[in-house]
This record gives C-alpha cells, sequence and structure tokens, in this order.
C-alpha cells in the first residue's frame, strides 16, 4: 500500500538562524531512491542537502526555491513505491499519511514562508491567483502583491541605474548574497540586541611558542598536520579556560550555563563569500596533535564546502586570528551567540621590549602580539577577563 511521507527540514540540522531553500533537486512527479537528496538548504553557516528517507515519487514541493524553512516545516510530500509499483498501479490517487486521506486542499496549503509574510504585512491571499502548479501561492506572488501597494515613484525622481548608483556618483551595485545577510543580521543582534561588549587587550611575546614551532614543524608536516600559529592559542586558550572556567559558558536569564568541554569555534574566513566558525569538539581533551590535526581538517573542509551541519554547532567558546589577514588589534570582536566570550588574536610584529637581564633593564626585539578578549559583561567582569588573558598569555610565554 502506497503512503504518503512528509520529508522536513530536520529539527537539528540548524542553530540559530532561519534557512533558505537555494536550490531543488527533483520536481514534482520525479521517482527518487531512498536517501537520493531532493533539495539543497543554506544557513549563514553551512548548506545542508536534504534526502528521500525511502523511494518514491515527489507528489507536492511544499517550499518553493528561495523560501524561507524552519526547522520542523515540511520541505515536499513523498508517495513511498518503486517506479514500478506506479506503472503496475495507475489509479493510485488516495494516498494517507500515517492512515489519514489527503485531500488537495492540503496539497495546496501556503507554505511556511508565505504564512509568515502574509501575517507579518497582514494580506488577505483569499482572491490572489497563485502562479505556482496548481494555482499555488509562492513567496514571489506575495512581493509581488506587496511592490503593488507601494506609492509609486515621483516621475519626476531620477531612477537608479547600474552607472549612477543610489550616491548619484559612479558606483558599482553588488547584490548582497544570503550568507552576508545572515552575518549582518547575527552581527548586529550580538552587538546591539543580546550583549553588552567589553573588550580587553593584552600584548604576548611570542619567542617560546616560535622555537618550539621551529623545532618541531617539520615532524608535524610529515606526519600530514601543519603546525600553525592558531593550534597554540587553541591549546592557550583552553589552559586559560581551566582557570577561568566562567568564560566558557552561556547565559539564560534565570541562570548561567558552565560548560566542562571545551567546543572551540574557529573563525575561518571564506574571502568575499564570508566567514564560517568550524567548532572543534571535545578540544580540552586533546594535545597539540590533535588539536592540530581537528584544525587542519576543519579549515580544510571548510573552505572545500564539505562542512557537515554538526561541524558549526554548539560552540562553547570561539577564537578569531584576524591578524592572518593583517590587522594589529580588532574591536570589539562580536560574540559568537550565545557564547560569553570570544579571543582576538593579531598580527605577530616584532617590537622592542624592555627586559630585565640580572637587574639590568635590556632593549630586545621580540616577536609580540595584541590578544583581546570580548566579553559579554552579563556574564564576566573585568577581574574574570584579565585573569583569563593573564593566563592565556602566561601559557604562551612559558611553553616548553
Amino acid at each position: 500500500m502506497a503512503n504518503i511521507i512528509e520529508i522536513c527540514f530536520p529539527e537539528d540540522q540548524q542553530e540559530g538562524t532561519e534557512a533558505t531553500v537555494t536550490r531543488w533537486m527533483v520536481a514534482e512527479g520525479d521517482f527518487v531512491s531512498a536517501h537520493d537528496p531532493v533539495a539543497e538548504i543554506e544557513t549563514d553557516k553551512v548548506v545542508v542537502e536534504v534526502a528521500a528517507p525511502e523511494a518514491g515519487r515527489i507528489e507536492s514541493i511544499k517550499v518553493q526555491q528561495d523560501e524561507e524553512a524552519n526547522p520542523g516545516d515540511v520541505l515536499c510530500t513523498l508517495i513511498t513505491g518503486s517506479e514500478a509499483d506506479f506503472k503496475s498501479q495507475p489509479e493510485i490517487q488516495t494516498r494517507t499519511i500515517e492512515n489519514e486521506a489527503v485531500t488537495r486542499d492540503e496539497r495546496d496549503k501556503l507554505s511556511p514562508a508565505v504564512k509568515r509574510k502574509a501575517a507579518e504585512y497582514q494580506l488577505n491571499l483569499s482572491g490572489i491567483a497563485g502562479s505556482g502548479r496548481d494555482g499555488r501561492i509562492t513567496l514571489q506572488d506575495v512581493e509581488t502583491l506587496l511592490a503593488e501597494r507601494q506609492p509609486k515613484q515621483d516621475a519626476a525622481s531620477e531612477p537608479v541605474t547600474a552607472d549612477t548608483g543610489p550616491s548619484g556618483q559612479g558606483s558599482e551595485i553588488i547584490p548582497h548574497d544570503r550568507m552576508r545577510k545572515r552575518i549582518a543580521d547575527n552581527m548586529v543582534a550580538s552587538l546591539m540586541h543580546t550583549a553588552p561588549h567589553v573588550t580587553a587587550v593584552f600584548e604576548a611575546d611570542l619567542s617560546a611558542v616560535l622555537r618550539h614551532r621551529a623545532a618541531n614543524k617539520e615532524a608535524f608536516a610529515g606526519a600530514g598536520t601543519p603546525l600553525t600559529l592558531t593550534v597554540y592559542f587553541v591549546a592557550a586558550a583552553i589552559a586559560a579556560i581551566r582557570k577561568v572556567p566562567r568564560v566558557n559558558s552561556r547565559w539564560f536569564d534565570e541562570h548561567l550555563e558552565v560548560f566542562h568541554h571545551v567546543n572551540m569555534g574557529i573563525g575561518t574566513a571564506l574571502g568575499d563569500e564570508g566567514l564560517i566558525v568550524p567548532v572543534l569538539k571535545q578540544a580540552q581533551g586533546m594535545d597539540l596533535k590533535g588539536i592540530a590535526a581537528g584544525l587542519t581538517d576543519l579549515t580544510n573542509r571548510a573552505r572545500d564546502n564539505k562542512l557537515k551541519p554538526e561541524d558549526v554547532r554548539d560552540g562553547t567558546f570561539t577564537i578569531s586570528n584576524h591578524g592572518v589577514s593583517g590587522s594589529l588589534i580588532a574591536t570589539p570582536i562580536i560574540i559568537n551567540q550565545p557564547q560569553s566570550a570570544i579571543l582576538g588574536v593579531g598580527k605577530i610584529e616584532k617590537r622592542t621590549k624592555i627586559l630585565e637581564v640580572d637587574g639590568e633593564d635590556v632593549i630586545s626585539i621580540r616577536p609580540m602580539c595584541y590578544i583581546s578578549l570580548t566579553i559579554d559583561h552579563r556574564v564576566l567582569d573585568g577581574f574574570q577577563t584579565n585573569a583569563f588573558l593573564t593566563e592565556l598569555v602566561s601559557t604562551l610565554e612559558n611553553w616548553s
């Protein structure tokens, strides 16, 4: 007996923001095998493929391309069975979802994105002739309706052209992609609406770290694992978290959740495409080799667009090594919500430093970098912030 099953956006496939269906790999009426990908969904962190759980025929697509979806939303419905089953039983027209009949009205339900848009602008959609299959109302139909309601442009006003741009000067219009818009929304929400940000800056002498790296990088490279400076910053951050555990926490209105494990997020630049933060899970139990191997795997897959949803979830603390692109100090580095702090690492630069040697002041040239900690001031105060940075800098400067 053929049944209809709902293919949903999995509840555990997203953390934080809404997602958008960027591509349908099937059309209504197509046959698929079990585990075939049917849709591609993009969040601000990762691209997710949604697969068919069973073989069958795609009956109805509920969320159109470029429409938004939330975890749990029904993306499409699938009539189970093989292509041969349908050829041998062409009379199959009425199917069941959990033994309940599916009617034409149910197939024509508005998508979640259309419902949200209609509710937001208090639109009555009953009189709209949908442009989708079987007269279904799409998000584009709603956008068209909203555009028609906007006041007409003054005939005397100058149109915006690609040559002049909105400023009236020579310029180029570059539309925001989905990732950039979501990053922008998250940054504004973190800084303006969620956490009061405060930043403290220390300076670290990396002489000991660079000596250790020079003595060991060939051995690491021989094992296929680059020994980058980020590996040392991760290890030092873990040591500092042991000293000040509240840095590794999440704020709730009623309580503070302090994590015993360290899931270390590593800000990874994707060029003009934006930023992604893969997460090194359970980093508190790793030695230097384990951290190096884990970071190599994550950063390679991030730049090859091969991260899985679980690779960007459940971070408890984040490092932004902005110095790799040349900056000495960056502030405020926006906290990766719902975390409580983020570490910033600046460019390594040789600077003069006054050292005391045998009771005498000596001017020495040292490889120095600025290290900052931006905190959620609801969670941490200056005392804990400075204690964390003191431990982190001490770990780096006394590396052996």
